[in-house]
């Protein structure tokens, strides 16, 4: 007998019990969406409607009545870039854009940094304001950051504006990308929903690939990782030996990779199988022999927003070398402030800001030289490069993720002066199971991208019904191996 209390309870806004792509509920969740989809498969109407009101449902159960923000977002950008696009007087539209992007950012402002500017009043002026302590509505910096693209490109007349409500509605609300992105355009996007919803093999096999690789680096690496040792080594790193804290840096730098990239997998996935191609977030980042690499593989939707919407705007590389690496410090602190209001995501974001500065000016002087340099000695640079630029990332990855300035230098501190290399056997002994799967991690991270077009290819020639015995297999295989407490994925607070 069914228990309608405890049904009504499932299907309504839980804070303690947001939705997750990893949890049981999404799984039957994805399987109803799919049967209305399909069953309206043949109408571009039906499809959007379907999935609107799915994405929007699916966000409420993420964020509750916050849902209500996308709509009310939806409808001003809707009705401001129409006004922009028809609106002859250049001056005018000027002063639209303007509110628009107030409008966004102001949004964005006061439920992420109110608190944190508070503070600083506080501490400036021995005053006692209160802080307000709002719940930051999860996905808000991506869809603001969408919002505000497409405006931009209205403005500059790059894209026409869409005539139907519902298909901008459609686009920001989209479930898969909502909350943790990519941060997709809507030049990208909004043109693929009116093509006829067809699947071929390539969609099949790369969708499941996505999807099923996505929920591995989710479940089996990033949190088994976190939670049985990297959350140990940053609670109060002063309590550990530098080696361990060194060991838990790397295992972040996994983590943080495999939650975040695990998460763009999977919705990129989603997306694949329901007829929309996002364009890709990560392309194994830690390959990277530059910063200026790094920072074209990693979180590539917003490296390129920030370019494209900041970093140019600003000047670029056209009012000479020095304004254009004060325009790429700027770029990356703004960057890092996007992350959250906080001084260790400033720092962070200016670390990057100046490595990529003085990358730049490596670059330029060996454009300059026009220094060739092949063969062995080549393969070493290559090599010294990404081992460089790796450990650079995860030395930032250090103020990234500790709670405090105090709590990234005890860890620094430890590393330095408190090393113990000794103690490797017996931490080895502690944590054989986390450091293998570490190994496992970083394999599969640095496998060539010939072999996972391989697997793609021979998923795609599964039939159907092998299909979905495949995916049934690995989801119960996951239950078996995830933890009993899902961890929320990283970038929901951003």
């Amino acid at each position: 007998m069914i228990n309608t209390d405890k049904l009504i309870s499932e299907l309504l806004y839980n804070p303690a019990d947001p939705v997750l792509f990893n949890s049981a509920f999404f799984f039957y969740f994805f399987a109803l969406f799919l049967f209305c989809y399909l069953a309206v498969n043949g109408s571009k109407t039906g499809r959007v409607w379907v999935y609107t009101i799915f994405s929007l449902y699916f966000f409420y159960k993420a964020c509750g009545f916050y849902v209500g923000l996308v709509v009310l977002s939806a409808i001003v950008d809707f009705n401001l870039s129409r006004w922009i696009y028809h609106t002859p007087n250049k001056s005018v539209k000027k002063s639209l854009l303007i509110f628009s992007i107030i409008l966004n950012i102001g949004l964005l402002f006061y439920f992420k940094y109110t608190d944190f500017f508070i503070g600083i009043v506080n501490d400036l002026t021995a005053g006692h304001i209160r802080p307000l302590h709002l719940l930051l509505p999860i996905g808000i910096s991506f869809y603001t950051f969408e919002n505000l693209s497409y405006t931009i490109d209205v403005y500059r007349k790059e894209i026409k504006p869409v005539d139907n409500f519902m298909d901008y509605l459609f686009f920001l609300s989209f479930f898969p990308k909502l909350m943790m992105g990519p941060i997709v355009r809507a030049a990208d996007f909004i043109p693929q929903i009116s093509m006829p919803y067809r699947l071929n093999a390539d969609d099949i096999g790369k969708g499941m690939y996505l999807i099923i690789g996505g929920l591995f680096k989710k479940i089996v690496i990033s949190d088994f990782i976190y939670q049985n040792f990297v959350q140990y080594i940053f609670d109060d790193p002063s309590k550990h030996t530098g080696l361990e804290c060194l060991i838990g840096v790397y295992g972040y730098a996994l983590v943080i990779y495999c939650d975040f990239s695990g998460y763009s997998d999977m919705a990129l996935g989603i997306a694949r199988w329901t007829g929309f191609k996002i364009p890709p977030n990560f392309d194994s980042p830690y390959q990277s022999s530059s910063i200026t690499e790094f920072w074209r593989r990693w979180h590539i939707s917003l490296s390129s927003w920030l370019r494209d919407y900041l970093y140019i705007p600003l000047g670029g590389n056209r009012k000479g070398k020095g304004r254009q690496y004060v325009n790429l410090a700027l770029t990356m602190l703004i960057g890092g402030f996007w992350h959250g209001a906080s001084w260790n995501f400033i720092f962070w974001g200016g670390m990057h800001g100046t490595a990529l500065a003085i990358d730049k000016v490596r670059i330029d002087w060996l454009k300059k030289s026009k220094k060739a340099i092949t063969g062995w000695k080549a393969s070493v640079l290559k090599v010294g490069g990404v081992l460089l630029t790796f450990h650079f990332v995860c030395f930032c990855w250090i103020f990234f993720k500790a709670a405090s300035f105090h709590d990234a230098w005890s860890l620094i501190h430890q590393v330095v002066y408190d090393f113990q290399p000794g103690i490797w056997l017996e931490l080895y002994n502690g944590y054989t199971a986390v450091f293998w799967v570490m190994v496992l991690g970083f394999v599969l991270h640095f496998m060539p991208a010939k072999a996972e077009f391989s697997v793609e290819r021979i998923l795609g020639r599964i039939p159907v019904a092998g299909s979905v015995a495949i995916m049934v297999a690995f989801i119960w295989l996951l239950a078996q191996v995830k933890s009993t407490q899902p961890m929320i994925p990283i970038y929901f607070q951003f």
